[in-house]
């Protein structure tokens, strides 16, 4: 069902992936963590498209594998640099815990599994609990003069200054994992053995070569190009589009993700965007804009 080498996670354990249509589309990506040694996984997808993905599972799970929807359950995100010192207060064992891993422990006499993903870019946990219980863990956090509320404007600002996709923005039903340059989660045995739904297309890319690819954009001056810009070449003609955009707070200023074609991705590319009718000059750049600081 997903290109990952699942069969290759040890308990406690955690991979990134995607769920792919029969044409190599992404439909959503996701987390899936190996629990213990029974055969048992912990799935986490995005909220926005959980019915899809839940409706995917059940066509093409076999019988011996039961899907067990935990609406019960609620998730809270601790990242940034002071993540670790702030939760050991608590659990001191998540210092042992490793990146893409996951631990069971209790925080205030509430249950929960805490993984280390670090999906802002950003190290940070990730902590599941039982919603009855999610703003007595939620308060607990903010007793520390260390800790602040935050929303999803700058997890996004976050996780764009780090190169990290946005499902509805850098993947959707068109865009495959080969040209979002998401090669480095589908591991060699199963690019090379398919098997999996949708691999079809992606070998052939692999293969071949893609339409488009995604790249940083980095525009000058002070304005942000927000998604569904028009990317041109320096004679005008359309190359690509802007999927995300924004002003990066830790790069210092406006930052950008894009498809363009390949001819036109490689890093110091000068581009154009299209803002108001008016382009605006523009360069290519590799990503990140702000290296990741995930503890590894």
């Amino acid at each position: 069902i997903v290109p990952a080498d699942i069969l290759g996670l040890v308990p406690h354990q955690q991979r990134y992936t995607q769920l792919l249509s029969e044409q190599g589309g992404t439909l959503d990506d996701l987390m899936i963590t190996r629990t213990e040694t029974d055969g048992t996984f912990y799935v986490v997808v995005n909220a926005s498209r959980k019915d899809h993905d839940f409706a995917h599972f059940a066509r093409h799970l076999p019988d011996t594998v039961t899907l067990t929807r935990r609406e019960d359950l609620a998730l809270v995100a601790l990242q940034g640099p002071k993540a670790e010192d702030v939760l050991a207060k608590s659990v001191p064992a998540v210092r042992d815990l490793k990146f893409m891993h996951y631990m069971d422990a209790s925080i205030v006499g509430v249950g929960t599994h805490i993984s280390r993903s670090g999906y802002t870019g950003e190290d940070g946990f990730e902590i599941s609990m039982p919603a009855r219980h999610a703003a007595k863990l939620w308060n607990h956090l903010l007793d520390d003069a260390e800790v602040k509320p935050i929303g999803l404007g700058a997890r996004d600002s976050l996780r764009l200054e780090g190169g990290l996709c946005l499902y509805g923005h850098e993947l959707d039903e068109t865009i495959s994992p080969v040209e979002a340059d998401l090669m480095w989660s589908i591991s060699k045995r199963r690019r090379s053995e398919g098997g999996f739904i949708g691999a079809a297309r992606v070998q052939k890319e692999l293969a071949e070569g893609v339409a488009r690819k995604r790249v940083g954009i980095r525009p000058e001056g002070r304005a942000p190009a927000r998604d569904g810009t028009i990317i041109t070449d320096m004679t005008g003609r359309q190359i690509g589009v802007i999927t995300s955009g924004g002003f990066g707070p830790t790069a210092g200023g406006p930052v950008a993700m894009g498809y363009v074609e390949p001819n036109s991705s490689v890093p110091g590319t000068p581009v154009q965007l299209v803002v108001r009718d008016k382009p605006l000059p523009a360069s290519i750049v590799k990503l990140p804009f702000v290296p990741n600081r995930f503890k590894r």
